[in-house]
């Protein structure tokens, strides 16, 4: 079932035209920042399972919100002492040797199961600031 929205764009003009860009780039970025702690703690939830020292959970560091081509959004990092960058795309992806790590699939089995809550979190931001 496939459902079409319509007047998004003139939905968005009105508000913008109400409250002013600055406010609805504050607004934004705040549900933005609100919803970044949501997928934060499902990463760290996800991550126990394969945990050692726990350093991957500590360096999962999320970004301020910045501008793209598709609008506001902020990204996750893993930036620390330890450098589990590396590391989380090992585990991510498996390697040759390793084609299924203990942690393969943790980062997107996270996005995926945080969505729902995200969306919650965004909506009540958007109502409680409009």
């Amino acid at each position: 079932m496939a459902v079409k929205i319509t007047g998004l764009p003139a939905l968005q003009e009105a508000l913008q035209s109400r409250y002013g860009q600055a406010r609805m780039q504050e607004i934004t970025d705040h549900a933005l920042l609100e919803g970044g702690e949501v997928i934060k703690k499902e990463l760290a939830q996800n991550f126990q399972s394969f945990k050692d020292t726990g350093a991957s959970i500590k360096e999962i560091t999320i970004s301020e919100p910045m501008v793209s081509a598709a609008g506001r959004r902020r990204e996750i990092h893993w930036v620390g002492p330890d450098d589990r960058y590396r590391l989380i795309h090992i585990n991510e992806w498996g390697t040759i040797k390793n084609p299924n790590p203990a942690g393969k699939g943790k980062v997107a089995a996270s996005l995926e199961g945080g969505k729902k809550a995200y969306k919650r979190v965004i909506k009540k931001v958007m109502e409680s600031e409009l």
